[in-house]
């Protein structure tokens, strides 16, 4: 069975999820943990699932109950890059609706310190296919604000940072694969989310793979317990494109509209001072938006189209869990090395499926 666990380890890493599963490990055979090594021994397992359950039992291999409903919360800081912008607008006095989107020159317009904040609610139920084979979907709802620091030679203080708050709708699945290689545990874990922002056009997609190792560690005279205590790194890559609109309201910072006649004067400053070429693209992109602000029209749109990408796409992780018994297991992880800082705290329940059907 090990030689099994090992090869599928191996062969895994084709196929393309943040949260883990309960693996499967050998127990150690002191006192009472060899007394319920011999009662799984003796088990007559009589659920479907997982296939080859009852093998992996009478090998007094201890695997997890095959069905959970995990119950998920997740926070990630992480930065952000933009590249390829391109950028429309409405005003909404002149009845226009389809605003051409048109690429932005960096000479311009260019972006510095851009930051995701983003969490979520998520359940995850899964089912033990084999004793080595997790799969699980999806289901999350959350919140996202995106800050970025919007870059010209033309705007009043050289810069602003523009904050956009969205609720996020996720759905998913992934796969699973772990097993035992001598006293630690492997795992290769994957998923592919589509994550819905109510301010964009359609969802963007994530592929997720994490790669973790680590022990179990045993209660004498509580077989059913356990503290699991795990490293690992995660990868984390998106679909890069973007495409939305947002209110002007929203896109332009509060202390702007505070200080609106002071800023569109500025701008008028630095417009009139630099070369034809800058007035030019300035009129194409800028002073429509400008205007917009000294009439106070927060209610013009500004769409926008960019391909967006995880400033790192590795990070660190540590984790631990706490196994109350083979129904209840509670568990933190933390995102700690790398750009990406983040945290993971679940609580998943499990149970033992449906029954064979007998003759």
């Amino acid at each position: 069975m090990k030689k099994i666990y090992i090869i599928l380890l191996l062969v895994s890493f084709v196929f393309p999820n943040l949260t883990k599963a309960q693996y499967a490990s050998k127990v150690v055979r002191k006192g009472k943990q060899q007394a319920y090594v011999d009662s799984l021994k003796r088990m007559n397992y009589d659920r479907v699932f997982p296939f080859w359950g009852a093998k992996a039992y009478k090998k007094g291999i201890d695997i997890p109950y095959p069905v959970g409903f995990m119950a998920n919360y997740f926070y990630v800081n992480q930065g952000v890059t933009i590249d390829n912008f391109q950028l429309g607008f409405d005003n909404a006095h002149d009845g226009i609706v389809n605003f051409p989107l048109t690429p932005v020159s960096d000479s311009i317009l260019s972006f510095g310190d851009n930051r995701n904040r983003s969490y979520s609610f998520n359940v995850r139920p899964d089912l033990w296919v084999f004793p080595f084979i997790d799969l699980y979907g999806i289901f999350g709802y959350g919140h996202s604000e995106t800050s970025v620091e919007v870059i010209s030679p033309l705007l009043p203080d050289g810069s602003f940072t523009s904050v956009v708050d969205q609720n996020i709708t996720t759905y998913g699945f992934g796969v699973l694969l772990a097993g035992g290689l001598g006293p630690v545990w492997l795992s290769l874990d994957a998923n592919m989310t589509w994550n819905k922002p109510e301010l964009l056009d359609k969802p963007t997609i994530a592929n997720v793979v994490g790669i973790r190792m680590g022990k179990v560690f045993k209660f004498k005279n509580r077989p059913q317990s356990n503290f699991s205590f795990w490293v690992g790194a995660m990868y984390l890559t998106m679909q890069s494109e973007t495409v939305g609109q947002v209110p002007l309201q929203d896109a332009i910072p509060q202390e702007i509209w505070d200080k609106k006649d002071q800023w569109v004067s500025d701008y008028w400053d630095k417009y009139n001072a630099a070369p034809q070429w800058q007035q030019t693209l300035a009129d194409k992109f800028f002073t429509p938006i400008v205007n917009a602000v000294d009439e106070r029209n927060g209610e013009s749109l500004v769409a926008y189209k960019m391909d967006k990408q995880t400033k790192a796409h590795w990070n660190g992780l540590i984790g631990a869990q706490y196994q109350l018994n083979k129904s209840w297991q509670f568990r933190v992880e933390g995102g700690v090395i790398g750009d990406r800082k983040s945290i993971l705290l679940s609580i998943n329940y499990r149970l033992l499926g449906f029954k064979k059907k007998t003759n």
